[in-house]
């Protein structure tokens, strides 16, 4: 009896064990964890940076028709006088340096860099012997004199004298007296082309930027009011 005793245990062993290899088996095909996948990232696609266009700087006067150091100054004086002078889109220049049978009253346009030259007169005070240079200047009241400095063109005007003009207001020691002075640009028949090939040069004012009558109407709409006019010698 005892040897069966012990075959039954030994096959009850078996058979448990069978039994619980069976059941491990089965639980792990029940319960093996699920492993979610991970979403695929989102591409975004994204604009192409704005690249800005390149900056593009001005040649002023690229003729060379204007004296660097009036050019200088001009741009000087508008920065200085920045407050005063409203409208920068040109300058004009005063070369007085200048035979007056040249042009010497520069026109700059800011935007393009360009440069208009026209004729201008210098006042008799500022040229006793009419040589065509002026030599002197000054800002008193009947000196008959041009003067240096920068100005702004305050809009046109109409004369009893010499008709339409643009008006001048003076921003400087040197100039402040202008519209006192009625130092303004008007045309005059010492300007014109015949007088200049009649005299070889323009004839004097009393101080005014004295131009032709064809140089005026192109200037007087264009210089309108709030502009820079700088003159040196």
């Amino acid at each position: 009896m005892k040897g069966l005793d012990t075959r039954l245990s030994r096959r009850g062993l078996v058979v448990g064990l069978a039994a619980l290899t069976a059941s491990c088996a089965t639980g792990s095909k029940r319960g093996a964890p699920v492993v979610a996948q991970a979403p695929a990232p989102l591409v975004v696609p994204t604009e192409p940076l704005a690249v800005p266009p390149p900056v593009v700087k001005v040649q002023f006067d690229p003729l060379g028709l204007i004296r660097k150091p009036l050019l200088d100054g001009g741009l000087e004086a508008l920065k200085r006088h920045e407050a005063r002078i409203p409208t920068k889109d040109q300058i004009y220049l005063v070369d007085f340096q200048q035979h007056s049978s040249l042009p010497r009253l520069y026109r700059l346009d800011l935007a393009s860099g360009e440069v208009t030259a026209f004729r201008t007169a210098h006042g008799k005070g500022s040229d006793p012997a009419h040589s065509g240079f002026a030599q002197r200047f000054s800002n008193v009241m009947d000196s008959n004199a041009s003067s240096v400095g920068a100005y702004v063109t305050a809009g046109p005007g109409m004369g009893a004298k010499h008709g339409p003009n643009v008006l001048l207001d003076g921003l400087e020691p040197t100039n402040s007296e202008a519209r006192d002075r009625a130092i303004i640009i008007h045309a005059a028949d010492y300007c014109e082309p015949e007088f200049l090939a009649r005299e070889g040069k323009l004839g004097r004012s009393y101080g005014c930027f004295s131009v032709s009558t064809a140089d005026l109407q192109t200037l007087r709409p264009i210089m309108g009011e709030g502009r820079l006019l700088f003159a040196a010698a």
